[in-house]
């Protein structure tokens, strides 16, 4: 007899348990809904593991293929850095200028990786590594962390949209 608290393996330990209580591995599945291909899957699971490896893991794992190399990534993360103001189509055309082709959803998608997605994140990331390494601030970066500082960064409001388009239909 198997045991747990664990309320998301009951119904599998419950599984084994009556395919033991009956001594029938196919009535139990037919009477639990299962087929006898899964009661042997997770009988071999405990049998490697214990109760435990029951639990769902998950078997996505990441397409290292479709990944960017390394030298694209840390440019990607240097121009966040650099100018946190920047949205993904800019950024994206100032590493043109340097060489380095990626698309603004490429972009986008790297920083996301990297938690750097929004500006306030990439203003984190910048304070972090000045705080750390004592960079010289350029004006745009010290004007971008005034601007947090003041809260003026964030886009405005949807009533602010709604009265400016009040006023001019008016």
């Amino acid at each position: 007899m198997y045991h747990t608290s664990e309320r998301i393996i009951k119904n599998k330990v419950g599984l084994l348990n009556l395919a033991e209580e009956l001594g029938n591995i196919s009535k139990a599945c037919k009477v639990m809904g299962f087929s006898r291909e899964t009661f042997y899957r997770y009988q071999r699971a405990v049998d490697e593991g214990g109760v435990n490896s029951l639990i769902e893991k998950s078997r996505k794992q990441p397409n290292v293929k479709n990944r960017v190399d390394e030298v694209i990534e840390a440019a990607v993360r240097e121009i966040a850095i650099e100018n946190p103001a920047f949205g993904q189509l800019r950024a994206s055309n100032e590493l043109r200028k340097r060489g380095i082709f990626v698309s603004p959803s490429g972009i986008r998608s790297i920083w996301l990786r990297l938690s750097l997605a929004t500006m306030k994140q990439r203003l984190r990331a910048l304070e972090k590594k000045s705080a750390e390494e004592g960079i010289v601030l350029t004006e745009s970066q010290i004007m971008a962390l005034e601007k947090k500082k003041d809260g003026n960064y964030s886009h405005p409001s949807n009533e602010n949209i709604f009265l400016k388009t009040l006023d001019t239909y008016f």
